[in-house]
């Protein structure tokens, strides 16, 4: 039966669990990540979330609340200026837990608990995959409009362009003819002429 059971006990004394708690909380804000046990992480997230909540407001009584579950001032130091910055706009729920399988030797549940603001491949594949969903919607609408401009604009330049044409086309089409009717007719027929002339008239003298 579950009476008066209000939190689990890990078959530990309350001293030794405090200082299991206390070295735990200290090994998860240094290194922002610890493999333990699927019961020791729920413990864990139960007791470091409230010091987590207390850091967002930096003052000397504030630490030393923080310092007196902790113990450490390398913990306590990392935790009010690295951690409570970059966790200040999330409302609860600062860490993680993620299971990797069976122990062997006693298939004990094992599992990673880790700070959510500090997995950079985690937080990049969230960005990723929802980056393309905002820009899809967002871009489409844009699209659209820039092709509906540039089919206008096309089309005025196309109407314009067309008109100048057809006004030079008339121009080339009407002076082309004047001149290549008037050259050749009147070249050859010269160059001709001319040495038939020549000729006959050398002939009559030497006649």
């Amino acid at each position: 039966m579950r009476h008066n059971k209000n939190f689990n006990h890990l078959g530990r004394q309350s001293a030794h669990r405090k200082a299991l708690m206390a070295n735990m909380a200290t090994s998860l804000i240094l290194h922002k990540r610890i493999n333990t046990t699927l019961a020791k992480a729920k413990a864990l997230k139960m007791y470091v979330e409230p010091l987590i909540t207390k850091s967002k407001e930096d003052s000397t009584h504030s630490r030393r609340v923080v310092f007196s579950y902790l113990k450490d001032k390398n913990a306590v130091t990392e935790l009010f200026r690295t951690v409570a910055p970059k966790v200040g706009d999330r409302p609860g729920g600062y860490t993680r837990i993620l299971k990797t399988g069976f122990r062997l030797g006693d298939a004990a549940d094992t599992c990673f608990i880790e700070l959510v603001d500090f997995n950079e491949t985690y937080g990049k594949e969230v960005a990723a995959a929802a980056k393309p969903k905002t820009r899809r919607s967002r871009g489409g609408a844009k699209k659209e409009a820039a092709v509906a401009d540039a089919a206008a604009e096309t089309a005025e330049g196309v109407v314009a362009e067309g008109g100048e044409v057809s006004e030079e086309a008339s121009v080339k089409a009407k002076a082309p003819a004047k001149k290549v009717v008037a050259k050749p007719a009147v070249k050859p027929v010269a160059k001709t002429s001319g040495a038939k002339v020549v000729a006959k008239k050398t002939g009559a003298k030497k006649a």
